[in-house]
């Protein structure tokens, strides 16, 4: 399996919570490097662009307004098979599903406040990085 790297966002239900140190110890516990990393406030706009792909879904609104909510904190995340393994470390979106000790089962609130964000494709993770990081702002 080769080296890639994710995107992630540790979404403001979780920041609000203070959980951000707990969520990267999951991260770093199962093998990843987190190579790049910033707090921000994410702007309707950035939302709006990132999670173009939901437009027409009925969520999508309520999507963006989470996301806007507070601080959030974006993230690279390199390792051998760093996609796969950080979806197994999120856990299932309904944390009412997700297996014990993931991410979503420890700290997500609920299927719209789940905590966190990761890619689901190499090429997915190709379009994300760059909407929040340049190439010297990631020390790996």
């Amino acid at each position: 399996m080769a080296t890639e790297r994710t995107f992630s966002i540790i979404k403001p239900d979780a920041t609000k919570r203070n959980l951000t140190g707990k969520i990267n110890a999951l991260i770093e516990d199962a093998g990843l490097r987190i190579v790049a990393q910033k707090r921000i406030q994410m702007t309707r706009e950035q939302a709006e662009t990132f999670y173009g792909v939901h437009k027409e879904r009925p969520f999508f609104g309520e999507l963006i307004d989470s996301i806007i909510s507070g601080p959030v904190v974006v993230q690279v995340l390199e390792g051998e098979g760093a996609i796969a393994k950080y979806r197994a470390v999120m856990g299932a979106t309904n944390p009412a599903s997700a297996d014990p000790g993931t991410i979503r089962k420890e700290f997500a609130v609920s299927i719209g406040e789940n905590s966190v964000h990761g890619s689901d494709a190499p090429e997915t993770a190709a379009i994300e990085i760059p909407q929040f990081f340049s190439g010297n702002e990631i020390v790996g």
